[in-house]
């Protein structure tokens, strides 16, 4: 059996039902997708949610919910990766970018407008539903 990866990404909704996307300028996941990022050892999903979007977008979210997941084999890395999915719209804070990318809200019907990272197009239909 192959070592799984575990990671989380997150859609914030703001109050103008904008969501936040992120803007990615790493060589490994470059283009528009969710903040997210790997689940520590020591930490669940939703506690590795509510600190991935903390750490890249400076906003605490509350209550997140899970929508889903996502999963590949196909990295060329021989490790299996499994996404698990959040939606948010309580939070608190102010947005800041990091060095993952530039985060902001964006309208649905402005994504277009950017590049999506890998599979962006499939994680915002289950994002979506």
């Amino acid at each position: 059996m192959k070592q799984v990866v575990l990671t989380i990404m997150c859609m914030v909704v703001n109050k103008s039902n904008e969501i936040l996307v992120e803007n990615r300028l790493k060589k490994d996941w470059p283009g528009l997708t969710f903040p997210g990022g790997h689940v520590e050892d020591n930490e669940t999903t939703i506690e590795a949610c509510i600190r991935e979007i903390k750490e890249e977008t400076g906003l605490t979210i509350k209550n997140p919910i899970n929508v889903g997941y996502i999963e590949w084999n196909d990295f060329g890395d021989g490790l299996r990766h499994f996404s698990v999915l959040f939606k948010a719209n309580e939070y608190e804070g102010e947005l800041c970018s990091s060095k993952e990318g530039e985060v902001f809200f964006l309208k649905k019907e402005d994504l277009h407008k950017y590049p999506f990272s890998n599979d962006f197009d499939k994680i915002l239909e289950i994002m979506l539903k």
